[in-house]
């Protein structure tokens, strides 16, 4: 059985979170993470090309075979949902264009996949992250989500058996 490469992506203008993991059957292995923070003076297609480059990097380093993202959420702001879908066009694009394979996730499905529950708070998305790869130190929670959402595509597409393209 080979290794699968997958990049989670937590979306936003502000704080951007990737998380790179290897699953094997059951096992996971923390590749990197880190958190891309545009500008908040550019103006927006600044910000966007600043998202689509990064990734594009990101991407082109860690050569993964799936990339999983978070789905949108509104909550009070119409205004803020929709900067919030702009951020996940750039990191959609960045993946699509990468030819990964993409599933989009809803918070609540993330949480549930590794906390059990899908209210979790972000304080402890980042404490299971630490517990199931122990030694990743993964403090920030926009890296911790996007850890978790790369977790949560892996336990969706290995339930699906789908094939991916490239072994690591």
């Amino acid at each position: 059985m080979n290794a699968v490469r997958i990049i989670g992506i937590d979306p936003s203008l502000v704080a951007c979170g990737w998380g790179v993991v290897d699953i094997e059957g059951t096992k996971l292995r923390h590749i990197d993470h880190g958190v891309i923070r545009p500008d908040r003076k550019a103006a927006l297609p600044m910000r966007l090309n600043t998202l689509f480059d990064d990734l594009s990097k990101i991407i082109t380093t860690y050569q993964p075979h799936e990339a999983g993202v978070e789905e949108a959420f509104m909550k009070d702001n119409a205004g803020s949902a929709l900067k919030l879908g702009h951020a996940r066009a750039a990191c959609l694009l960045a993946a699509s264009v990468a030819g990964l394979g993409i599933g989009e996730y809803a918070p609540r499905l993330v949480k549930k996949s590794v906390v059990g529950t899908g209210t979790a708070d972000k304080a402890q998305v980042a404490h299971m992250m630490n517990v199931l790869m122990p030694g990743c130190g993964v403090t920030t929670g926009d890296a911790s989500d996007a850890l978790a959402i790369a977790i949560c595509h892996g336990h969706r597409v290995n339930a699906a058996g789908v094939l991916y393209r490239r072994a690591v």
